[in-house]
């Protein structure tokens, strides 16, 4: 057995692509902020590809952790030299593993802040980029609004110099190379967020706005927030993801990553201190992202809440079920053609029918496994932002919107902590019990969920969706997820 470290990297299988550089010329060039699977599977796997070409080699990443979650990340990476195996998934049953070398420290925030800190400040690091989730932002679902009243906001705002928070932490960095005439960085959003780099710059300009206004003034005229969309389908790494890199190829790993063989990344080419040539390992670098970022989370991200409640209410646990079913890709392909593709521009260099498909082909992998649980997670952070604005601009132009509101009716269904077997959900979300609570009165007041304006604003007053998602509803009820899905494909059904 290997265990995965700088020394045993000669010892490691012919399958196994060892990093082939010398791994004590990377210096630090990023840090990133909430390194998880995708994180790993997708920026820190471009910038391995670009310094295995002997390029970018002062573009290294400092992983930083905020969340007490985060410490085990932190200590199974130092572990073993900051070295982890990526591992892509190919339908077929094939696996694909390299090693992965681009990360060369992890930082534990709540342990060492100051550490966080100087880092941010020094002047090699030019990029500081975020994976920390939609919900991450601390701004509202509706009103976008930046909560300066959150518990951990307000104590880094009476103490900066300590701060617990990315924002904390992060213009904390700022503040501090702007006293020592140092050039700030750029900050990088990889979020699933529409604009993430605007919301980015909104909600880390809005703190530092409350606590020092011209320096928010300077951060808002000296750092670059780009754009970007990103894509690569990231299970939860499994205990039989971590025996089967052991048994198949000998590797010792303590948090290995496993993924679809897809990736995509699409970047709004601005930056204030440089960057690694991302174009030569696949990155588009372009002007506008808007096209392809609005494509994948009405078509990509939209369709996986499309399938994760009717999927998980039918029976199924993983999306490759789900989407190996023509009832349910019949519905997927429905939603994604007539209600989310009208609301789209066009895409730069895409066919849009071939994209489409192409979505259905990597959501059946049978070998990626992707959990309906973990999809179904922090769905109110995602309804909102990815489904709710495709059914207010089909409302807008009179077009098709039944599918979308059965998708939102699903979630409420789901949401009542029950499956039709009778066994209970695990609802994860950040508002579980007001979500839940609100699910319970489904069936006295079918449209108690949707009235919670903080997520849906004034759609409940819109009588063809509360029309078509009350119909749902009911029919979730009384016939179950398959019956309601065949009367949805039926003729009429959408009435």
């Amino acid at each position: 057995m290997i265990r995965l470290n700088n020394d045993n990297l000669a010892r490691l299988p012919a399958e196994v692509p060892a990093p082939c550089l010398d791994r004590k010329a990377i210096t630090a060039g990023i840090v990133h902020f909430g390194v998880g699977g995708f994180h790993r599977a997708h920026q820190a796997m471009y910038l391995d590809a670009l310094m295995n070409r002997g390029e970018a080699l002062d573009w290294g990443i400092v992983g930083v952790g905020v969340m007490p979650c985060d410490r085990r990340m932190r200590d199974a990476l130092a572990a073993q030299d900051h070295l982890y195996t990526l591992v892509v998934k190919h339908p077929d049953g094939r696996r694909e593993p390299r090693v992965i070398a681009s990360m060369v420290d992890y930082l534990f925030a709540p342990d060492a802040p100051s550490a966080v800190v100087e880092r941010l400040a020094d002047p090699a690091i030019r990029i500081v980029s975020l994976t920390v989730t939609e919900g991450g932002y601390n701004f509202h679902p509706v009103s976008g609004a930046f909560d300066l009243e959150a518990p951990d906001i307000r104590h880094d705002l009476a103490h900066p110099e300590a701060p617990r928070t990315t924002f904390g932490l992060v213009v904390e960095g700022l503040a501090r190379r702007r006293e020592r005439g140092i050039a700030p960085f750029t900050l990088m959003s990889c979020d699933n967020i529409q604009g993430n780099g605007d919301v980015a710059k909104e909600t880390f300009t809005a703190y530092a706005r409350a606590r020092d206004p011209a320096l928010a003034a300077w951060i808002e005229a000296e750092v670059a927030f780009p754009n970007a969309m990103v894509d690569r389908i990231t299970p939860v790494t499994s205990a039989a993801d971590i025996a089967e890199l052991r048994e198949r190829f000998g590797i010792e790993d303590a948090w290995p990553v496993v993924c679809e063989p897809f990736t995509q990344w699409v970047l709004e080419d601005r930056f204030v201190a440089g960057r690694p040539p991302l174009e030569r390992v696949g990155v588009q670098l372009v002007d506008d992202v808007v096209p392809y970022e609005m494509m994948k989370l009405r078509l990509l991200n939209a369709s996986h809440q499309a399938l994760a409640y009717f999927g998980y209410l039918a029976g199924y646990r993983h999306a490759h079920e789900v989407c190996q079913d023509p009832l349910f890709v019949d519905f997927l392909l429905g939603y994604m053609r007539h209600e989310a593709s009208p609301t789209l521009a066009s895409v730069p260099g895409i066919d849009l029918e071939e994209y489409r498909r192409t979505l259905i082909e990597r959501f059946a992998n049978p070998e990626v496994r992707d959990t309906l649980a973990r999809l179904c997670a922090e769905s109110s952070d995602r309804i909102p932002k990815w489904l709710v604005p495709v059914i207010r601009e089909q409302i807008a132009r009179g077009g098709e919107m039944h599918r979308s509101a059965a998708v939102v009716a699903s979630w409420a269904r789901y949401a009542e902590g029950v499956d039709e077997q009778g066994k209970p959900i695990e609802v994860v979300d950040r508002l579980r019990e007001e979500l839940m609570a609100l699910a319970t009165r489904n069936r006295e007041r079918p449209t108690a969920f949707i009235e919670n304006r903080e997520l849906f604003g004034d759609l409940a007053e819109e009588v063809r969706f509360r029309e078509a998602y009350v119909a749902v509803l009911t029919s979730l009820h009384e016939r179950g997820a398959r019956a309601t899905l065949e009367r949805l494909a039926a003729p009429g059904g959408a009435s």
